[in-house]
Protein backbone atom coordinates (compact mmCIF):
# COMPACT_ATOMS: atom_id res chain seq x y z
CA UNK A 1 0.00 0.00 0.00
CA UNK A 2 1.36 3.38 -0.99
CA UNK A 3 -0.31 6.33 0.69
CA UNK A 4 1.71 9.08 -0.95
CA UNK A 5 0.92 8.16 -4.47
CA UNK A 6 0.04 11.16 -6.61
CA UNK A 7 -1.85 11.09 -9.87
CA UNK A 8 -0.27 13.28 -12.50
CA UNK A 9 -1.66 14.24 -15.88
CA UNK A 10 0.75 15.28 -18.59
CA UNK A 11 -0.26 18.62 -20.15
CA UNK A 12 -0.90 18.66 -23.86
CA UNK A 13 1.32 20.65 -26.18
CA UNK A 14 -1.42 23.18 -26.96
CA UNK A 15 -2.50 23.64 -23.34
CA UNK A 16 0.47 25.35 -21.69
CA UNK A 17 -0.12 26.49 -18.08
CA UNK A 18 -0.91 30.14 -17.65
CA UNK A 19 1.15 32.57 -15.59
CA UNK A 20 -1.56 32.59 -12.93
CA UNK A 21 -1.47 28.78 -12.64
CA UNK A 22 2.32 28.79 -12.34
CA UNK A 23 2.19 31.49 -9.68
CA UNK A 24 -0.47 29.54 -7.75
CA UNK A 25 1.70 26.40 -7.89
CA UNK A 26 4.70 28.30 -6.53
CA UNK A 27 2.73 30.09 -3.79
CA UNK A 28 2.38 28.05 -0.63
CA UNK A 29 -0.75 27.98 1.47
CA UNK A 30 1.06 29.93 4.19
CA UNK A 31 1.81 32.82 1.85
CA UNK A 32 -1.68 32.72 0.39
CA UNK A 33 -3.17 33.04 3.86
CA UNK A 34 -0.69 35.80 4.76
CA UNK A 35 -1.48 37.74 1.58
CA UNK A 36 -5.19 37.31 2.13
CA UNK A 37 -4.92 38.59 5.70
CA UNK A 38 -2.77 41.50 4.52
CA UNK A 39 -5.25 42.39 1.79
CA UNK A 40 -8.23 42.32 4.15
CA UNK A 41 -6.52 44.35 6.90
CA UNK A 42 -5.02 46.83 4.43
CA UNK A 43 -8.38 47.34 2.76
CA UNK A 44 -10.07 47.88 6.13
CA UNK A 45 -7.42 50.37 7.29
CA UNK A 46 -7.49 52.21 3.96
CA UNK A 47 -11.28 52.40 3.96
CA UNK A 48 -11.41 53.67 7.54
CA UNK A 49 -8.71 56.24 6.76
CA UNK A 50 -10.57 57.52 3.73
CA UNK A 51 -13.86 57.70 5.61
CA UNK A 52 -12.17 59.51 8.50
CA UNK A 53 -10.58 62.05 6.16
CA UNK A 54 -13.86 62.61 4.34
CA UNK A 55 -15.85 62.93 7.58
CA UNK A 56 -13.42 65.38 9.19
CA UNK A 57 -13.20 67.47 6.01
CA UNK A 58 -16.95 67.73 5.73
CA UNK A 59 -17.30 68.44 9.46
CA UNK A 60 -14.84 71.36 9.31
CA UNK A 61 -16.57 72.77 6.23
CA UNK A 62 -19.95 72.38 7.90
CA UNK A 63 -18.60 74.26 10.93
CA UNK A 64 -17.56 77.19 8.73
CA UNK A 65 -20.98 77.15 7.03
CA UNK A 66 -22.70 77.20 10.41
CA UNK A 67 -20.66 80.23 11.55
CA UNK A 68 -21.41 82.10 8.34
CA UNK A 69 -25.10 81.30 8.67
CA UNK A 70 -25.20 82.66 12.22
CA UNK A 71 -23.38 85.84 11.18
CA UNK A 72 -25.72 86.36 8.24
CA UNK A 73 -28.70 85.98 10.53
CA UNK A 74 -27.39 88.71 12.80
CA UNK A 75 -26.72 91.06 9.87
CA UNK A 76 -30.19 90.47 8.37
CA UNK A 77 -31.78 91.21 11.73
CA UNK A 78 -29.76 94.46 12.08
CA UNK A 79 -30.71 95.53 8.55
CA UNK A 80 -34.29 95.94 9.67
CA UNK A 81 -33.23 99.06 11.61
CA UNK A 82 -33.32 102.17 9.32
CA UNK A 83 -30.48 103.79 11.26
CA UNK A 84 -28.33 100.70 10.49
CA UNK A 85 -28.69 101.23 6.75
CA UNK A 86 -27.96 104.97 7.19
CA UNK A 87 -24.58 104.16 8.76
CA UNK A 88 -23.99 101.03 6.67
CA UNK A 89 -20.32 101.64 5.97
CA UNK A 90 -19.56 102.23 9.65
CA UNK A 91 -21.54 99.11 10.59
CA UNK A 92 -19.60 97.05 8.05
CA UNK A 93 -16.29 98.26 9.42
CA UNK A 94 -17.40 97.45 12.95
CA UNK A 95 -18.45 93.94 11.83
CA UNK A 96 -15.06 93.31 10.22
CA UNK A 97 -13.37 94.56 13.37
CA UNK A 98 -15.02 91.77 15.37
CA UNK A 99 -14.68 89.22 12.52
CA UNK A 100 -11.37 89.98 10.83
CA UNK A 101 -11.26 86.62 8.98
CA UNK A 102 -14.61 87.25 7.28
CA UNK A 103 -15.36 89.54 4.35
CA UNK A 104 -18.86 90.96 3.94
CA UNK A 105 -21.02 92.61 1.27
CA UNK A 106 -24.51 93.97 2.01
CA UNK A 107 -27.15 94.95 -0.57
CA UNK A 108 -30.17 96.70 1.03
CA UNK A 109 -33.65 96.31 -0.51
CA UNK A 110 -34.00 97.99 -3.87
CA UNK A 111 -30.28 98.59 -4.27
CA UNK A 112 -28.59 97.50 -7.50
CA UNK A 113 -25.18 97.48 -5.86
CA UNK A 114 -23.72 96.40 -2.55
CA UNK A 115 -21.59 97.93 0.15
CA UNK A 116 -18.53 96.32 1.65
CA UNK A 117 -16.04 93.96 0.04
CA UNK A 118 -16.08 92.89 -3.57
CA UNK A 119 -16.74 89.19 -3.22
CA UNK A 120 -16.69 86.93 -6.30
CA UNK A 121 -19.72 84.73 -5.79
CA UNK A 122 -18.77 82.29 -8.56
CA UNK A 123 -22.02 82.62 -10.48
CA UNK A 124 -25.30 84.45 -10.68
CA UNK A 125 -27.08 84.40 -7.32
CA UNK A 126 -30.08 86.38 -8.43
CA UNK A 127 -32.08 83.24 -8.91
CA UNK A 128 -31.81 82.74 -5.19
CA UNK A 129 -32.82 86.23 -4.13
CA UNK A 130 -36.40 85.20 -3.42
CA UNK A 131 -35.28 82.48 -1.07
CA UNK A 132 -34.29 82.97 2.53
CA UNK A 133 -32.19 79.78 2.67
CA UNK A 134 -28.43 80.33 2.38
CA UNK A 135 -26.48 79.40 -0.75
CA UNK A 136 -22.86 78.18 -0.39
CA UNK A 137 -19.96 78.10 -2.84
CA UNK A 138 -16.23 77.66 -2.65
CA UNK A 139 -14.39 80.13 -4.92
CA UNK A 140 -10.67 80.90 -4.92
CA UNK A 141 -9.98 79.28 -1.57
CA UNK A 142 -12.87 81.06 0.13
CA UNK A 143 -16.12 79.73 1.44
CA UNK A 144 -18.86 82.09 0.22
CA UNK A 145 -22.41 82.26 1.51
CA UNK A 146 -25.26 84.32 0.07
CA UNK A 147 -28.52 84.83 1.96
CA UNK A 148 -31.56 87.06 1.50
CA UNK A 149 -34.61 87.93 3.57
CA UNK A 150 -38.20 88.52 2.55
CA UNK A 151 -37.65 92.31 2.22
CA UNK A 152 -34.91 91.87 -0.38
CA UNK A 153 -31.82 92.48 1.75
CA UNK A 154 -28.92 90.31 0.57
CA UNK A 155 -25.91 89.39 2.69
CA UNK A 156 -22.80 87.87 1.12
CA UNK A 157 -20.11 86.57 3.46
CA UNK A 158 -16.72 85.09 2.54
CA UNK A 159 -14.25 83.33 4.80
CA UNK A 160 -10.73 82.29 3.93
CA UNK A 161 -10.40 78.46 4.05
CA UNK A 162 -6.63 78.31 3.92
CA UNK A 163 -6.36 77.49 7.62
CA UNK A 164 -9.05 74.83 7.32
CA UNK A 165 -7.42 73.40 4.21
CA UNK A 166 -4.08 73.35 5.96
CA UNK A 167 -5.66 71.49 8.87
CA UNK A 168 -7.29 69.04 6.47
CA UNK A 169 -4.00 68.55 4.63
CA UNK A 170 -2.19 67.89 7.91
CA UNK A 171 -4.90 65.43 8.85
CA UNK A 172 -4.54 63.67 5.49
CA UNK A 173 -0.78 63.41 6.00
CA UNK A 174 -1.26 61.89 9.44
CA UNK A 175 -3.84 59.48 8.12
CA UNK A 176 -1.55 58.41 5.28
CA UNK A 177 1.17 57.71 7.83
CA UNK A 178 -1.31 55.70 9.86
CA UNK A 179 -2.32 53.82 6.70
CA UNK A 180 1.31 52.99 5.92
CA UNK A 181 1.87 51.82 9.48
CA UNK A 182 -1.34 49.82 9.37
CA UNK A 183 -0.25 48.18 6.13
CA UNK A 184 3.04 47.12 7.68
CA UNK A 185 1.19 45.78 10.69
CA UNK A 186 -1.16 43.98 8.30
CA UNK A 187 1.80 42.21 6.68
CA UNK A 188 3.13 41.18 10.09
CA UNK A 189 -0.35 40.13 11.22
CA UNK A 190 -0.79 38.10 8.05
CA UNK A 191 2.45 36.20 8.65
CA UNK A 192 1.57 35.60 12.31
CA UNK A 193 -1.96 34.46 11.49
CA UNK A 194 -0.68 32.18 8.73
CA UNK A 195 1.98 30.63 10.95
CA UNK A 196 -0.43 30.20 13.88
CA UNK A 197 -3.37 29.01 11.80
CA UNK A 198 -1.36 26.47 9.82
CA UNK A 199 0.54 25.05 12.80
CA UNK A 200 -2.10 22.32 13.39
CA UNK A 201 -2.05 21.49 9.69
CA UNK A 202 1.74 21.19 9.80
CA UNK A 203 1.44 18.76 12.70
CA UNK A 204 -1.16 16.78 10.79
CA UNK A 205 1.04 16.78 7.70
CA UNK A 206 4.00 15.45 9.68
CA UNK A 207 1.80 12.72 11.15
CA UNK A 208 0.49 11.77 7.69
CA UNK A 209 4.02 11.72 6.29
CA UNK A 210 5.02 9.43 9.16
CA UNK A 211 2.17 7.05 8.31
CA UNK A 212 3.14 7.09 4.64
CA UNK A 213 6.84 6.53 5.35
CA UNK A 214 6.52 3.88 8.06
CA UNK A 215 3.23 2.21 7.02
CA UNK A 216 2.20 2.49 10.68
CA UNK A 217 -1.58 2.82 10.80
CA UNK A 218 -1.87 3.85 14.44
CA UNK A 219 -4.34 6.73 15.05
CA UNK A 220 -3.03 10.29 15.15
CA UNK A 221 -3.41 12.25 18.39
CA UNK A 222 -6.36 14.68 18.22
CA UNK A 223 -5.78 18.12 19.74
CA UNK A 224 -8.66 20.52 20.37
CA UNK A 225 -12.08 20.45 18.78
CA UNK A 226 -11.67 22.75 15.76
CA UNK A 227 -11.89 21.91 12.06
CA UNK A 228 -8.34 20.49 12.05
CA UNK A 229 -9.28 18.22 14.93
CA UNK A 230 -12.33 17.07 12.97
CA UNK A 231 -10.09 16.46 9.95
CA UNK A 232 -7.74 14.43 12.14
CA UNK A 233 -10.68 12.42 13.45
CA UNK A 234 -11.84 11.71 9.91
CA UNK A 235 -8.30 10.69 8.93
CA UNK A 236 -8.15 8.37 11.94
CA UNK A 237 -11.44 6.82 10.83
CA UNK A 238 -9.91 6.27 7.39
CA UNK A 239 -6.83 4.69 9.01
CA UNK A 240 -9.11 2.45 11.08
CA UNK A 241 -11.02 1.34 8.00
CA UNK A 242 -7.75 0.75 6.18
CA UNK A 243 -6.37 -1.28 9.08
CA UNK A 244 -9.60 -3.29 9.25
CA UNK A 245 -9.45 -3.92 5.51
CA UNK A 246 -5.82 -5.01 5.81
CA UNK A 247 -6.68 -7.32 8.70
CA UNK A 248 -9.59 -8.82 6.79
CA UNK A 249 -7.39 -9.25 3.75
CA UNK A 250 -4.72 -11.02 5.79
CA UNK A 251 -7.35 -13.16 7.47
CA UNK A 252 -8.89 -13.99 4.11
CA UNK A 253 -5.51 -15.05 2.72
CA UNK A 254 -4.77 -17.11 5.81
CA UNK A 255 -8.21 -18.75 5.86
CA UNK A 256 -8.15 -19.34 2.11
CA UNK A 257 -4.73 -20.94 2.36
CA UNK A 258 -5.95 -23.18 5.15
CA UNK A 259 -9.13 -24.16 3.29
CA UNK A 260 -7.24 -24.80 0.07
CA UNK A 261 -4.57 -26.81 1.81
CA UNK A 262 -6.95 -29.53 3.02
CA UNK A 263 -8.42 -30.60 -0.36
CA UNK A 264 -5.07 -30.13 -2.08
CA UNK A 265 -3.29 -32.39 0.40
CA UNK A 266 -5.96 -35.07 0.18
CA UNK A 267 -6.12 -34.82 -3.60
CA UNK A 268 -2.32 -35.03 -3.87
CA UNK A 269 -2.28 -38.17 -1.72
CA UNK A 270 -4.96 -39.84 -3.83
CA UNK A 271 -3.28 -38.83 -7.11
CA UNK A 272 0.07 -40.17 -5.91
CA UNK A 273 -1.65 -43.42 -4.98
CA UNK A 274 -3.27 -43.64 -8.42
CA UNK A 275 0.10 -42.96 -10.06
CA UNK A 276 1.63 -45.70 -7.95
CA UNK A 277 -1.10 -48.14 -9.02
CA UNK A 278 -0.45 -47.32 -12.65
CA UNK A 279 3.09 -48.65 -12.42
CA UNK A 280 3.75 -52.11 -13.95
CA UNK A 281 2.74 -54.93 -11.65
CA UNK A 282 0.94 -52.69 -9.15
CA UNK A 283 -2.53 -52.80 -10.64
CA UNK A 284 -3.43 -56.03 -8.78
CA UNK A 285 -2.76 -54.53 -5.36
CA UNK A 286 -6.19 -52.87 -5.21
CA UNK A 287 -9.63 -54.02 -6.26
CA UNK A 288 -11.56 -52.39 -9.08
CA UNK A 289 -14.21 -51.06 -6.68
CA UNK A 290 -11.57 -49.49 -4.44
CA UNK A 291 -9.93 -47.95 -7.47
CA UNK A 292 -13.28 -46.48 -8.58
CA UNK A 293 -13.85 -45.12 -5.07
CA UNK A 294 -10.41 -43.53 -5.19
CA UNK A 295 -11.13 -41.93 -8.54
CA UNK A 296 -14.49 -40.66 -7.26
CA UNK A 297 -12.70 -39.14 -4.26
CA UNK A 298 -10.29 -37.32 -6.56
CA UNK A 299 -13.15 -35.96 -8.68
CA UNK A 300 -15.06 -34.91 -5.54
CA UNK A 301 -12.00 -33.15 -4.18
CA UNK A 302 -11.48 -31.40 -7.50
CA UNK A 303 -15.13 -30.29 -7.44
CA UNK A 304 -14.74 -29.07 -3.86
CA UNK A 305 -11.57 -27.21 -4.79
CA UNK A 306 -13.24 -25.67 -7.85
CA UNK A 307 -16.23 -24.58 -5.75
CA UNK A 308 -13.95 -23.06 -3.12
CA UNK A 309 -11.98 -21.14 -5.73
CA UNK A 310 -15.22 -19.90 -7.30
CA UNK A 311 -16.44 -18.71 -3.90
CA UNK A 312 -13.17 -16.91 -3.29
CA UNK A 313 -13.41 -15.22 -6.68
CA UNK A 314 -16.99 -14.15 -5.95
CA UNK A 315 -15.98 -12.87 -2.53
CA UNK A 316 -13.10 -10.90 -4.01
CA UNK A 317 -15.48 -9.54 -6.63
CA UNK A 318 -17.80 -8.31 -3.89
CA UNK A 319 -14.84 -6.80 -2.00
CA UNK A 320 -13.95 -4.77 -5.08
CA UNK A 321 -16.97 -2.53 -4.34
CA UNK A 322 -17.78 -2.23 -8.03
CA UNK A 323 -21.46 -2.77 -8.75
CA UNK A 324 -22.94 -3.00 -12.21
CA UNK A 325 -25.97 -0.74 -12.24
CA UNK A 326 -28.80 -2.26 -14.25
CA UNK A 327 -32.49 -2.97 -13.89
CA UNK A 328 -32.97 -6.43 -12.34
CA UNK A 329 -36.16 -8.49 -12.15
CA UNK A 330 -35.64 -10.13 -8.76
CA UNK A 331 -38.36 -12.74 -9.21
CA UNK A 332 -36.78 -13.88 -12.49
CA UNK A 333 -33.35 -14.10 -10.83
CA UNK A 334 -34.80 -16.25 -8.05
CA UNK A 335 -36.63 -18.45 -10.59
CA UNK A 336 -33.38 -19.01 -12.49
CA UNK A 337 -31.52 -19.95 -9.29
CA UNK A 338 -34.40 -22.18 -8.24
CA UNK A 339 -34.25 -24.10 -11.53
CA UNK A 340 -30.56 -24.87 -10.96
CA UNK A 341 -31.18 -26.08 -7.40
CA UNK A 342 -34.09 -28.28 -8.50
CA UNK A 343 -31.81 -30.02 -10.99
CA UNK A 344 -29.34 -30.72 -8.20
CA UNK A 345 -31.96 -31.87 -5.67
CA UNK A 346 -34.88 -33.45 -7.55
CA UNK A 347 -35.80 -35.28 -4.36
CA UNK A 348 -36.97 -32.07 -2.66
CA UNK A 349 -40.26 -30.22 -2.93
CA UNK A 350 -40.09 -26.45 -3.36
CA UNK A 351 -43.07 -24.42 -2.18
CA UNK A 352 -42.59 -21.06 -3.90
CA UNK A 353 -44.59 -17.83 -3.82
CA UNK A 354 -43.10 -14.84 -5.64
CA UNK A 355 -44.26 -11.42 -6.76
CA UNK A 356 -42.94 -9.30 -9.64
CA UNK A 357 -40.26 -7.06 -8.16
CA UNK A 358 -37.68 -4.80 -9.80
CA UNK A 359 -34.59 -3.17 -8.36
CA UNK A 360 -31.41 -1.56 -9.56
CA UNK A 361 -28.23 -3.54 -9.03
CA UNK A 362 -25.92 -6.27 -10.30
CA UNK A 363 -27.85 -9.21 -11.72
CA UNK A 364 -24.88 -11.60 -11.56
CA UNK A 365 -24.21 -10.87 -7.86
CA UNK A 366 -27.88 -11.16 -6.95
CA UNK A 367 -28.12 -14.43 -8.87
CA UNK A 368 -25.13 -15.81 -7.00
CA UNK A 369 -26.56 -14.69 -3.63
CA UNK A 370 -30.01 -16.23 -4.22
CA UNK A 371 -28.40 -19.44 -5.51
CA UNK A 372 -26.34 -19.66 -2.31
CA UNK A 373 -29.47 -19.16 -0.19
CA UNK A 374 -31.37 -21.90 -2.00
CA UNK A 375 -28.35 -24.22 -2.11
CA UNK A 376 -27.88 -23.81 1.63
CA UNK A 377 -31.55 -24.66 2.28
CA UNK A 378 -31.41 -27.67 -0.06
CA UNK A 379 -28.18 -28.96 1.49
CA UNK A 380 -29.71 -29.14 4.98
CA UNK A 381 -33.11 -30.54 3.94
CA UNK A 382 -33.48 -34.35 3.94
CA UNK A 383 -34.88 -36.14 0.88
CA UNK A 384 -38.64 -35.64 0.46
CA UNK A 385 -38.63 -32.48 2.57
CA UNK A 386 -40.07 -29.10 1.62
CA UNK A 387 -38.16 -25.87 1.04
CA UNK A 388 -40.40 -22.83 1.32
CA UNK A 389 -39.56 -19.62 -0.61
CA UNK A 390 -41.66 -16.49 -0.07
CA UNK A 391 -41.52 -12.91 -1.39
CA UNK A 392 -43.58 -10.47 0.72
CA UNK A 393 -43.80 -6.73 0.00
CA UNK A 394 -43.14 -4.70 3.15
CA UNK A 395 -43.74 -1.31 1.51
CA UNK A 396 -43.77 0.25 -1.93
CA UNK A 397 -39.95 0.36 -1.83
CA UNK A 398 -39.08 -2.71 0.26
CA UNK A 399 -39.51 -6.47 -0.19
CA UNK A 400 -38.78 -9.42 2.10
CA UNK A 401 -37.44 -12.73 0.82
CA UNK A 402 -37.59 -15.75 3.15
CA UNK A 403 -36.11 -19.20 2.57
CA UNK A 404 -37.06 -21.90 5.09
CA UNK A 405 -35.52 -25.39 5.06
CA UNK A 406 -36.50 -28.58 6.84
CA UNK A 407 -33.15 -29.25 8.44
CA UNK A 408 -31.96 -29.21 12.06
CA UNK A 409 -31.84 -25.41 12.16
CA UNK A 410 -29.10 -23.10 13.45
CA UNK A 411 -28.38 -22.59 17.13
CA UNK A 412 -29.09 -19.00 18.39
CA UNK A 413 -25.45 -18.46 19.33
CA UNK A 414 -24.38 -19.32 15.75
CA UNK A 415 -26.97 -17.23 13.86
CA UNK A 416 -24.75 -14.16 13.64
CA UNK A 417 -21.53 -16.02 12.95
CA UNK A 418 -22.86 -18.04 9.99
CA UNK A 419 -22.38 -14.90 7.87
CA UNK A 420 -18.67 -14.73 8.73
CA UNK A 421 -16.15 -15.92 6.17
CA UNK A 422 -15.12 -19.56 6.52
CA UNK A 423 -17.15 -19.99 9.70
CA UNK A 424 -18.81 -23.37 9.97
CA UNK A 425 -20.79 -24.62 12.96
CA UNK A 426 -19.52 -27.85 14.55
CA UNK A 427 -22.42 -29.88 13.13
CA UNK A 428 -21.73 -28.46 9.64
CA UNK A 429 -18.08 -29.41 9.41
CA UNK A 430 -18.94 -32.90 8.19
CA UNK A 431 -20.91 -31.43 5.29
CA UNK A 432 -19.31 -30.27 2.04
CA UNK A 433 -18.80 -26.54 1.68
CA UNK A 434 -16.33 -23.76 2.32
CA UNK A 435 -18.25 -21.54 4.74
CA UNK A 436 -18.32 -18.70 2.20
CA UNK A 437 -21.85 -19.01 0.80
CA UNK A 438 -23.72 -16.98 3.41
CA UNK A 439 -20.85 -14.50 3.67
CA UNK A 440 -21.27 -13.79 -0.05
CA UNK A 441 -25.04 -13.47 0.48
CA UNK A 442 -24.69 -10.88 3.23
CA UNK A 443 -22.02 -8.89 1.43
CA UNK A 444 -24.09 -8.80 -1.77
CA UNK A 445 -27.31 -7.74 -0.05
CA UNK A 446 -25.61 -5.04 2.01
CA UNK A 447 -24.04 -3.60 -1.14
CA UNK A 448 -27.53 -3.42 -2.67
CA UNK A 449 -28.94 -1.58 0.36
CA UNK A 450 -30.45 -4.66 1.96
CA UNK A 451 -29.96 -6.84 5.02
CA UNK A 452 -30.13 -10.52 6.00
CA UNK A 453 -30.50 -12.50 9.23
CA UNK A 454 -31.41 -15.98 10.45
CA UNK A 455 -34.44 -17.08 12.50
CA UNK A 456 -36.09 -20.37 13.36
CA UNK A 457 -38.64 -21.64 10.85
CA UNK A 458 -42.19 -22.24 12.15
CA UNK A 459 -42.03 -25.97 11.40
CA UNK A 460 -38.42 -26.35 12.49
CA UNK A 461 -35.27 -25.75 10.51
CA UNK A 462 -33.56 -22.51 9.60
CA UNK A 463 -35.36 -19.47 8.24
CA UNK A 464 -33.14 -17.00 6.35
CA UNK A 465 -34.80 -13.57 6.05
CA UNK A 466 -33.52 -11.06 3.52
CA UNK A 467 -34.75 -7.53 2.75
CA UNK A 468 -34.03 -5.59 -0.42
CA UNK A 469 -35.09 -2.22 -1.88
CA UNK A 470 -36.91 -1.74 -5.17
CA UNK A 471 -40.49 -1.41 -6.30
CA UNK A 472 -43.25 -3.78 -7.45
CA UNK A 473 -43.56 -4.41 -11.15
CA UNK A 474 -47.04 -4.84 -12.63
CA UNK A 475 -47.42 -8.12 -14.50
CA UNK A 476 -48.92 -6.35 -17.54
CA UNK A 477 -45.72 -4.34 -18.11
CA UNK A 478 -43.45 -7.34 -18.23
Amino acid sequence: MILRRRATVAPSADAAPSATELRDERTTLRWRLALLTFAVVAFAVGLMTFLTYLTVSRTLTAGVDHDLEQLSGVLLEQSLDPFYLTNLNAEIQQFKMYNPETRVAISPPGWSFSRGDAIPVGGDLRGHLDHTSPVYRTVGGERIMSRSDSLGTTIVLARDMSGTHQLITSLGTVLLAITALGTMLAIAAGLVVAATGLAPLKRLQRAVDYVADTDDLRPIAVQGNDEVAQLTTSFNAMLGALQESRTRQSQLVADAGHELKTPLTSMRTNIELLMLLNQPGAADRISASDRQDLERDVMAQMTELSTLIGDLVDLAREDAAEITVESVELDEVIASSLARVRRRRPDLEFDVHMIPWRLTGDQFSLGRATLNLLDNAAKWSPPGAVVRVRMIPLANDRVQLTVADSGPGIRPEDRERVFERFYRAPEARSQPGSGLGLAIVKQTLVRHGGSVWVEEAPGGGALVVAELPGHPQPAASR
